[in-house]
């Protein structure tokens, strides 16, 4: 009767537990299984030993329940691997982002020295958008290690999926319906709205490819969550707070509970070779986190699946919508200027290419390839700069180091750090003052207009 509760694979092991037990033996190895409660699995962990009454040998038998702490081994152990395999993820994307900014940074070059009529324009700009397509998958590689530079800003999520809902329509597909339904009065939050864009397409990508071939439906439905119903639409792991809730449900096949465990690690698909990276949902995975927010799934096989996003909610200040107005202000017509600039960059092809955009341009270009060395180069200017641009992680002395040096020397020149991570990978090293940042890869034009607006911007 014991055993009828028992997982099939650990009945055995149990069996040879209690044997053992008759036959008088001691220190028999405590026995972990899985039992069948009413199609949901629990662990316990049996204990065994030796027993008898009125002469007779038998055997006693305790269990432990063990099922939340399985749990939280299972959790802490996909935790470990998905945190290896994101830094990895985040060193090789890293590195590869120091060649494509040299990539696209000469190309630029190139294309501004060839007319559009020249037979070699086009394999130029060819060359440029390849690269730039490798960088998409760099900043997909750095989603999932939680590294990438996100940008921010107050969105309403009405507008941003209205702005959407054309090329989610192509998506889907003729044979497939889409149907997006909004709460009442929305909140605000704050998220990168080219990442946000992203992670909706993924997961509607995912659900189109779920539907049977007679066609379905994909349902996007936002709503207020506040901080007492949380409790009652997702588990215990969502703290409780305001909330903005995006659901993605489609009614296609489902995903089956071995698959599910697995969908948000990197590489595993169970698509078709060549029709998936893998990265899909993962990508969706890292951006949700990396945004403040959660992400869950449910899914019934045959039925569908949907997926519940939860992000804080947000109210904006007075500075933000001033700045988002400031922002639409900005013109950037004018690349040329004048200045120093000091170009710190042990990546010989990227300070290269830097150095020789801001020359072009009128301005004077300083070069040095550690933060020892761009220390030696301020003093022998004897302070004198106007900006320095500056890669945060170099050989001898990194850029938060020689921030803070510089900062203790007083020299005021205006910083801005360079980076393939995102910026809040390093901010928490720096000491306090104000600096710019400059994402890589990045283009001769990004570059520019980041020189112009830091040296055009007023000293607080």
């Amino acid at each position: 009767l014991l055993l009828q509760g028992i997982n099939e694979r650990d009945r055995a092991t149990l069996r040879s537990a209690i044997d053992e037990a008759f036959k008088g033996k001691s220190d028999i190895r405590p026995v972990d299984a899985t039992l069948e409660d009413g199609g949901a699995l629990r662990s316990a962990r049996f204990f065994v030993s030796p027993g008898g009454d009125a002469g007779k040998s038998g055997a006693m038998i305790y269990a432990l329940d063990t099922t939340e702490q399985r749990k939280l081994q299972e959790e802490f152990a996909q935790s470990q691997k998905m945190n290896a395999v994101g830094q990895l993820a985040g060193g090789i994307a890293h590195d590869f982002n120091n060649m494509l900014t040299a990539i696209i940074g000469y190309s630029d070059l190139l294309l501004s020295s060839h007319r559009p009529t020249d037979p070699a324009f086009r394999d130029i700009r060819q060359i440029k958008e390849t690269a730039n397509r490798a960088a998409g998958l760099t900043r997909q590689l750095l989603a999932f290690s939680r590294r990438q530079t996100l940008r921010p800003q107050v969105l309403q999520l009405s507008e941003a999926l209205s702005d959407l809902q054309i090329l989610l329509r192509r998506v889907v597909g003729e044979k497939n319906e889409l149907e997006v339904r909004h709460g009442r009065d929305l909140w605000f939050i704050k998220a990168d709205i080219t990442q946000f864009e992203q992670v909706i397409i993924n997961l509607v990508v995912n659900a189109r490819d779920a539907m049977p071939a007679t066609g379905g439906r994909v349902q996007i439905r936002t709503r207020n969550v506040l901080m007492k119903e949380c409790a009652s639409v997702a588990d215990e792991t969502l703290p409780s707070a305001d909330y903005v809730l995006i659901e993605v449900e489609d009614n296609g096949g489902g995903i089956p509970p071995e698959v599910r465990e697995k969908i948000f690690e990197p590489f595993f698909t169970t698509k078709e070779v060549g029709k998936g990276t893998g990265l899909g949902l993962s990508t969706v995975f890292g951006i949700v986190k990396q945004s403040g927010g959660y992400i869950f799934v449910d899914s019934d096989l045959g039925k569908g699946t949907v997926f519940r996003i939860f992000l804080p909610r947000h109210v904006p200040d007075e500075k933000e919508a001033v700045a988002k107005s400031d922002e639409a202000a900005k013109t950037t017509a004018d690349y040329t200027g004048q200045g120093i600039i000091l170009l710190v960059e042990d990546e010989d092809a990227v300070r290269s290419i830097g150095a020789r955009a801001l020359s072009s341009r009128g301005f004077t270009v300083l070069e040095a390839t550690t933060g020892q060395e761009a220390l030696e180069v301020v003093d022998a200017q004897k302070g004198k700069g106007d900006l320095i641009i500056s890669d945060v992680v170099m050989p001898e002395r990194d850029a938060p180091a020689m921030f803070a040096e510089l900062r203790k020397r007083g020299v005021r020149a205006k910083i801005v750090f360079v980076s393939g991570y995102a910026e809040e990978a390093f901010a928490k090293n720096l000491p306090e003052g104000e600096f710019g940042f400059l994402p890589k890869p990045f283009s001769i034009k990004q570059l520019i207009e980041t020189v112009k607006s830091h040296l055009s911007a007023q000293p607080s």
